[in-house]
C-alpha cells in the first residue's frame, strides 16, 4: 500500500514599510500609516494563486522608545481592517521589536528574529506547515533580498520605499539579484499571475 505525500503550504512572505505602506522612516503615530492603494489587489492575486499571506517586518522603533508594541498593535489592527474592506487579509503578522545594541531589556538583545536572521521566517514555517521552497519574500530593500537567498526563498523587489533609490545607484555591488522585480507589489503579483498561466498552459 502506497503512502501519499503530503503537501504543504505556500507563503507570499512580505516586508511591511515601503512595500505595503509608505516609508514613514518610523510609524510612531497611527495616522502615519499610509497603506498603498494597491495593495489590496495584490493580496487578492497572491490568495488566488494560492499562497498564504505573511507579514515579516523590523520595528526597532520599539527597543529604540520611540514607539509601543501596543501602538504597533494598533497599526497592523488598521492595516488588518483596511484589507477586510477590500476583500482582501492577510494569515498572520511577525515582527522583530528587538535591537542588539540600543534601548532596554527585555527589548535590548541579540535575538534571532531580527532580520537578515532567520527568526521569523523559521516560526512561520512551523505554524504554517510551509515548504520555503514554494514561497516568495517581497521587499523594497536588497537586503531582504540577501535575507531571502539565506533561507533559499525565492525573492522580489518593488521600487517603492527605498527601493528605487537602491536599484538606481547599487544595483552593481549587489551580490545576489532578485528573482523578480517590480515597479511595485501589484506588479509582483500580476507576474507571479503570468508566471501561473504560463505554466498551466504547457502543462
Amino acid at each position: 500500500m502506497g503512502t501519499s505525500k503530503l503537501v504543504k503550504n505556500k507563503a507570499i512572505f512580505l516586508d511591511r514599510d515601503g512595500t505595503i505602506n509608505e516609508e514613514m522612516g518610523y510609524i510612531n503615530h497611527i495616522e502615519r500609516f499610509k497603506m498603498f492603494d494597491f495593495v489590496p489587489e495584490s493580496i487578492r492575486i497572491f490568495r488566488r494563486l494560492g499562497y498564504k499571506i505573511i507579514i515579516v517586518t523590523n520595528q526597532s522603533g520599539i527597543a529604540r522608545g520611540y514607539f509601543t508594541e501596543k501602538l504597533l498593535n494598533e497599526v497592523h489592527g488598521k492595516l488588518i481592517k483596511q484589507l477586510e474592506r477590500s476583500g482582501a487579509a492577510v494569515d498572520d503578522i511577525y515582527y522583530c521589536p528587538h535591537h542588539p545594541t540600543e534601548g532596554k531589556p527585555p527589548y535590548r538583545m541579540d535575538c534571532d528574529c531580527r532580520k537578515p536572521k532567520p527568526g521569523m521566517i523559521l516560526r512561520a514555517m512551523e505554524d504554517w506547515d510551509l515548504d520555503l521552497s514554494q514561497c516568495l519574500l517581497v521587499g523594497d530593500r536588497h537586503k531582504d533580498v540577501r535575507f531571502a537567498k539565506n533561507l533559499e526563498i525565492r525573492s522580489a523587489m518593488v521600487l517603492t520605499g527605498y527601493g528605487l533609490g537602491e536599484y538606481t545607484y547599487q544595483r552593481e555591488n549587489w551580490e545576489y539579484q532578485p528573482d523578480l522585480m517590480g515597479e511595485n507589489l501589484l506588479e509582483v503579483a500580476k507576474k507571479l499571475l503570468q508566471l501561473s498561466d504560463n505554466k498551466r498552459r504547457k502543462s
